[in-house]
């Protein structure tokens, strides 16, 4: 069926771009990560680890905000996510960096409440779209490689770097993804499913833009060609694809994002 396998195959892809698994596991890794032997840590050396997280985090004037309201709409995730790293923390003997700790808590409630989001309303789900084209905007003019490995969920050590250089851009979209949730969490409303006729719509959309079948294919369909398209014009069409979603008529519009983050919060 045409709406699945876009669904499925394109969108699924595309969501998880942001909180990925590989993107979660190269920022936590960091240098020389591989040469660290984890032990049992004692319950007074996960308690101190636990302390300096908190503080390692409300220092940080980008992410401090929110943790905080992390901590106030979802105490019971945010006790997971310190338990989570102060445990770890205290096995490897080191802390993770406040990026990582970032991505982490964000990965953490997407995979625990994120099906919420694809509840809320259209103004959350559109700030939250937003934010994602910005951070890929960035992506676009710091590394078109790193474009490309973002846009599909790769993992890539230079995200590490980019993380920590453009904090603005990751708190901005972790919060617009809290906002959405919390907001999905207060109307618990049924959204209706994207049609065949709003994905034709895309696909039409993306042609009078410029993007070619082949760059459709791989983004809505997931294949992968052989050769591949560049860098460049993978990266471009990425950027394209979230602007021309952006565009689309508000009612078909929702019906995709919607759709997209309940992909997300399943896969």
């Amino acid at each position: 069926m045409h709406t699945l396998r876009l669904a499925l195959l394109g969108l699924a892809a595309c969501v998880a771009i942001i909180l990925g698994w590989a993107y979660w596991h190269e920022a936590a890794r960091g240098p020389g990560s591989g040469r660290v032997t984890e032990r049992q840590a004692s319950p007074q050396e996960i308690a101190a680890m636990r302390r300096a997280i908190e503080r390692t985090v409300a220092g940080t004037p980008d992410y401090s905000g929110f943790f905080e309201t992390l901590k106030a709409a979802f105490p019971a995730e945010y006790e997971a996510f310190l338990a989570r790293a102060a445990e770890r923390a205290a096995s490897a003997g080191e802390s993770a960096s406040a990026d990582a700790l970032m991505i982490e808590a964000a990965r953490g409630l997407r995979r625990s409440h994120g099906i919420l989001a694809a509840q809320a309303d259209g103004p959350a789900l559109d700030r939250y779209f937003d934010a994602r084209y910005a951070m890929l905007h960035a992506l676009a003019a710091n590394d078109q490689g790193l474009c490309v490995a973002f846009l599909y969920g790769g993992g890539h050590a230079d995200f590490v770097g980019f993380s920590r250089d453009h904090r603005a851009l990751l708190a901005a979209l972790a919060a617009a993804g809290l906002n959405a949730i919390s907001d999905g969490k207060d109307k618990r409303g049924d959204r209706e499913r994207p049609t065949e006729e709003d994905f034709h719509t895309l696909e039409n959309a993306l042609r009078a833009q410029g993007v070619s079948n082949a760059a459709i294919a791989t983004l809505l369909d997931g294949k992968v060609l052989n050769p591949p398209l560049s860098d460049g014009e993978m990266c471009q069409a990425g950027e394209i694809y979230l602007k021309t979603l952006a565009a689309l008529p508000e009612a078909p519009r929702r019906r995709i994002y919607g759709f997209a983050v309940e992909l997300m919060a399943r896969s």
